[in-house]
């Protein structure tokens, strides 16, 4: 079966038709509850008994804020496929919903989210279905307003379908350049039917709380550090691998040379810095005079 996020842009995949069939399907209210269940159990909230304000991204018609409300917490959902906030509304749903594309930012109050969780809605941001959309632009709008509204030592735990490993660092990469510490959490990773992968971020520096948790294996139990090691896929990469001492860079005589100039453009185009293509010019040496 295709991709959805392969077959048209999100709102208009889910029109009125997908949407009703989406929220009355029985198999699919059973895994998202399963998923939200998850991701609240790595959002890591105080057991104290008072409800948090939480965000849920991509809500779509409530499916996983209701797994929120049972558990006692306060939400706001967001999503930017109208047909599926109208069947929200009709299911009286607990939560605030708001229509907006997370690929343009979030577009909420500094500072006053106490968590924030995701069901299979980043990944649609790696695609380009306008002739306008940037995956790298749109990615960092979304983290950088993400790391905006999370309290301080907030966490944020996205499910994500990355369609090959590139998709992953991907979004990863710009978790990161946001300020978040923490990395992925693969669940049964020698499943192909059950894998399921966790983007678990905390707001700030990395720290012992912001230690990403390990993911479950086939016994339902968590994976112990040499099964994870086994799983190259599954390693995580924390912010702190990017605050290494840097060494110096050595130049020759001769210059800098064609390895440090394609290095650098490739550190641009990360960065989703608009970048010539290679070519057999790229940093060949002007002649004196022509």
């Amino acid at each position: 079966m295709s991709r959805p996020e392969l077959l048209a842009p999100p709102e208009i995949f889910y029109n009125d038709d997908e949407a009703r069939k989406y929220t009355s399907s029985s198999r699919i209210i059973d895994i998202q509850t399963q998923l939200s269940e998850r991701a609240l159990e790595l959002l890591a909230l105080p057991d104290d008994g008072v409800p948090r304000l939480l965000l849920d991204i991509g809500c779509g018609s409530g499916l996983s804020g209701e797994t929120l409300t049972e558990h006692g917490h306060q939400w706001l959902g967001l999503d930017i496929s109208e047909s599926m906030l109208d069947i929200a509304l009709e299911r009286e749903v607990e939560g605030d919903v708001i229509l907006a594309d997370m690929g343009q930012g979030l577009g909420i109050r500094p500072g006053i989210l106490d968590g924030a969780i995701s069901i299979s809605a980043v990944q649609w941001l790696c695609n380009a279905d306008k002739s306008c959309h940037e995956p790298r632009i749109r990615l960092k709008a979304f983290f950088s307003s993400l790391y905006r509204c999370l309290g301080r030592g907030a966490r944020a735990v996205l499910q994500i379908y990355p369609e090959n490993i590139a998709q992953r660092e991907l979004m990863l990469g710009f978790a990161m350049r946001a300020g978040f510490a923490g990395g992925i959490v693969v669940d049964y990773p020698h499943s192909s039917k059950r894998r399921k992968e966790y983007l678990v971020l905390t707001c700030g520096p990395p720290s012992l709380s912001t230690t990403t948790p390990q993911g479950k294996g086939e016994d339902g139990e968590s994976c112990s550090d040499e099964d994870s090691s086994e799983d190259e896929e599954s390693q995580t990469v924390c912010i702190s691998d990017r605050r290494r001492p840097r060494k110096k860079q050595k130049v020759n005589k001769k210059g800098k040379g064609r390895d440090w100039v394609l290095k650098k453009k490739e550190q641009m185009r990360r960065k989703g810095n608009a970048v010539p293509p290679d070519s057999k010019y790229t940093a060949r040496k002007r002649k004196d005079r022509f």
